[in-house]
C-alpha cells in the first residue's frame, strides 16, 4: 500500500512538472529587460520568450511580435525550443506509459510484474523529459548571464531572468523527482530456494524378535 502511495505521488509530481513545462514554453517572459544604467525607462517593460518579444506599457497595453524567421534566430534559442518541445513530447509519452503501470488502474492486472515494469519505464521517460527541460533552461539562462556580464554588450541591451525561466526550472525539478519516485516501484527480485528433499522413512518393524 505504501508503494502504491509513493507511485501515485511520483505520477502527480511528474504530471505537474509536465504542465509547468508547457506553461514555461508558452510564456514570453524568458528574459526581461534589465533596468541598469543611467537611462532608465520605467514607462515600459520589455521581455522576450521562445516565440515572441513583447513590450508592456505603463497604461496596460501590451504589444507582441512573433519571431518571423526561424533561420534568423540564434543557435541558443533554436536549441532551447527544440529541447523544450522534446521534453513536452516525452512527458506526454511518459504519462500514457506510467498510467498503464499504476496500481490503481485495471490494466495488466493479471501480470503484476509487467505492470510494475511499465510504471518504471514511465518514470525513466519522465527523467529523460526532465533532463531535456533542465538542459534547455540552464543553457538559456547561461546565455543571459554571459550577455549581461559581457563588456561589449550595451548597458541598455542587457536582460535578466524572467518568470518563465524559473517556471521551467521548477517543472524540470518536478519531472525529475516524480520520475525517480516512479522508478522506486521497480519489482524486487525474489530469491528462489531449492525445494528440500524429504528424508526416506524407516521401514516398519515386522514385530518378530530374533534370538
Amino acid at each position: 500500500m505504501a508503494n502504491a502511495g509513493l507511485q501515485l505521488l511520483g505520477f502527480i509530481l511528474a504530471f505537474l512538472g509536465w504542465i509547468g513545462s508547457i506553461v514555461s514554453t508558452a510564456l514570453p517572459q524568458w528574459r526581461i529587460y534589465s533596468y541598469a544604467g543611467d537611462n532608465i525607462v520605467t514607462a515600459q517593460a520589455i521581455y522576450e520568450g521562445l516565440w515572441m518579444s513583447c513590450v508592456s506599457q505603463s497604461t496596460g497595453q501590451i504589444q507582441c511580435k512573433i519571431f518571423d524567421s526561424l533561420l534568423n534566430l540564434n543557435s541558443t534559442l533554436q536549441a532551447t525550443r527544440a529541447l523544450m518541445v522534446i521534453g513536452i513530447l516525452l512527458g506526454l509519452v511518459a504519462i500514457f506509459v506510467a498510467t498503464v503501470g499504476m496500481k490503481c488502474m485495471k490494466c495488466l492486472e493479471d501480470n503484476e510484474a509487467q505492470k510494475m515494469r511499465m510504471a518504471v519505464i514511465g518514470g525513466v521517460i519522465f527523467l529523460i523529459s526532465g533532463l531535456a527541460i533542465l538542459v534547455a533552461t540552464a543553457w538559456y539562462g547561461n546565455r543571459i548571464v554571459q550577455e549581461f556580464y559581457d563588456p561589449m554588450t550595451p548597458v541598455n541591451a542587457r536582460y535578466e531572468f524572467g518568470q518563465a525561466l524559473f517556471t521551467g526550472w521548477a517543472a524540470a525539478s518536478l519531472c525529475l523527482l516524480g520520475g525517480a519516485l516512479l522508478c522506486c516501484s521497480c519489482p524486487q527480485k525474489t530469491t528462489s530456494y531449492p525445494t528440500p528433499r524429504p528424508y526416506p522413512k524407516p521401514a516398519p518393524s515386522s514385530g518378530k524378535d530374533y534370538v
